[in-house]
C-alpha cells in the first residue's frame, strides 16, 4: 500500500511538472491585431517626435505639450518657449493621459510636456527581433529614451514630475544626469521595489516568455490596475478608461507589453540605495489611501532626499493627479513658490 501511495505521488508531481512546462506554451502567440499608425488614433493634442536608439531605425514618442503662459493650445514651436519646462512622467501600464487635468496648470508655470514610454500608450510598439545590441525596455535605456526626448524637444534642464515607476525614472535621470535636472515631484514614487528577480535564463525560457505575454494582455486589455488606483473608482467615467486604454488600438501591443515585462524580471529597482546622492530639491507626494505604494513607503523616500517636502493626500489614491487635481496644484502651486524664492 505505502508502495502504491509512492507511486501515486510521483506520478501527480509529474503531471504537474509536465503542466507546468507546457502549460503556458499554450498560450496564443499571435500579436493583437489593430492599427500600425498610431497617428490614426491621436487627438488633435497629439504630437509625435522620433528619437535615437541604438540597434533600431529610431522610436516614435507620442506626447502632449502646451507652451508656457498658454493654457489654450499647443504651440507648434514650442521649442522656442523660453523658462521653466516640466516634463511628466506616467507610471507602469499608463500612458501622458494620466497627466490631462494638470497640463493646463504646469502651463501656468512654464513649458510642459508629457510624453507616452515605450511601450505604452501610442509610443512604438518594439516587439522582439526589431532591435540588435541594448534592451530597449531596461531601465537604463528609459533614462537614456528621457533625455534623447528632452534633446528632441530642444530642453536642456526641467523639473521632472513622475508617478509611481514614473518617480523611479525620473529619480534615476537625476541620479544619472543631475545637470539636467532642475528639480523632482515625486507622486507616490514607486522605489522600494519588492517584486522577484530572477537570472537571466530563467526569463530566457519560453514558457516565462509566454507567461509574461498572457499577463501582459491581462494587464492592458482589463486595465485593473486604473481601478485599483483610486480611491473612489466611481469617479472614473468612460473617458478616462478610453485614454488608459488607448493603446488597445493599436497592433503587437500585447507582445511589446510582454517584452516589458519579460525584461523587468531581470533588471532590479535599485534608486532606493542611492537616494542621498540626489541634491536636486523634490516635492514627494503621497495619496492618504494609496494601494499600490504604501504611505510608510513614500515617507521613507522623501527622509532619505537631502532637500525633499512630503506632503500626503488624504482620500487620494495612486493616481492623485486624475482622482485629485485640485489638491494636488494646491501643494505643487504652493512648492514652486519656494523653489523660485530660493532662486532669488
Amino acid at each position: 500500500m505505502l508502495r502504491f501511495f509512492v507511486r501515486f505521488l510521483l506520478f501527480v508531481l509529474a503531471v504537474v511538472l509536465i503542466g507546468l512546462a507546457v502549460g503556458p506554451l499554450l498560450v496564443n502567440p499571435n500579436p493583437a491585431p489593430g492599427a500600425t499608425s498610431a497617428k490614426t488614433l491621436a487627438g488633435d493634442d497629439s504630437r509625435f517626435v522620433a528619437v535615437p536608439y541604438q540597434g533600431t531605425d529610431g522610436i516614435s514618442l507620442h506626447y502632449l505639450a502646451r507652451p508656457a503662459g498658454n493654457s489654450d493650445a499647443v504651440s507648434a514651436g514650442d521649442a522656442a518657449a523660453a523658462g521653466r519646462v516640466f516634463v511628466l512622467l506616467h507610471g507602469f501600464t499608463f500612458n501622458a493621459y494620466t497627466w490631462s487635468e494638470l497640463l493646463d496648470f504646469f502651463a501656468g508655470h512654464g513649458r510642459v510636456l508629457a510624453y507616452d514610454q515605450i511601450p505604452y500608450g501610442l509610443s512604438a510598439k518594439l516587439v522582439p527581433g526589431s532591435w540588435e545590441g541594448p534592451n530597449p525596455y531596461a531601465k537604463a535605456a528609459a533614462v537614456e529614451q528621457l533625455f534623447a526626448f528632452m534633446d528632441a524637444r530642444n530642453i536642456g534642464r526641467a523639473v521632472l514630475v513622475g508617478n509611481s515607476s514614473g518617480g523611479t525614472l525620473a529619480l534615476e535621470a537625476a541620479l544619472a544626469r543631475p545637470e539636467r535636472v532642475e528639480a523632482l515631484i515625486l507622486i507616490g514614487p514607486w522605489v522600494h521595489s519588492k517584486r522577484p528577480i530572477f537570472p537571466q535564463w530563467v526569463a530566457d525560457l519560453p514558457q516565462l516568455g509566454r507567461i509574461s505575454l498572457q499577463l501582459a494582455r491581462y494587464l492592458g486589455g482589463d486595465m485593473p490596475l486604473l481601478d485599483h488606483s483610486y480611491a473612489d473608482p466611481s469617479l472614473i467615467d468612460d473617458h478616462r478608461r478610453a485614454l488608459t486604454g488607448i493603446h488597445r488600438g493599436m497592433a503587437n501591443w500585447d507582445v511589446a507589453w510582454g517584452a516589458l515585462l519579460n525584461h523587468s524580471l531581470t533588471d532590479p529597482v535599485e534608486i532606493s540605495a542611492h537616494l542621498g546622492e540626489i541634491e536636486q530639491p523634490a516635492l514627494v507626494i503621497i495619496g492618504g489611501e494609496d494601494r499600490i505604494v504604501p504611505v510608510e513607503d513614500t515617507a521613507a523616500t522623501a527622509r532619505a532626499l537631502p532637500d525633499a517636502h512630503f506632503a500626503l493626500l488624504p482620500g487620494c489614491g495612486h493616481l492623485p493627479q486624475e482622482e485629485c487635481p485640485a489638491m494636488v496644484e494646491q501643494v505643487v502651486g504652493e512648492w514652486l513658490e519656494t523653489l523660485e524664492d530660493g532662486a532669488r
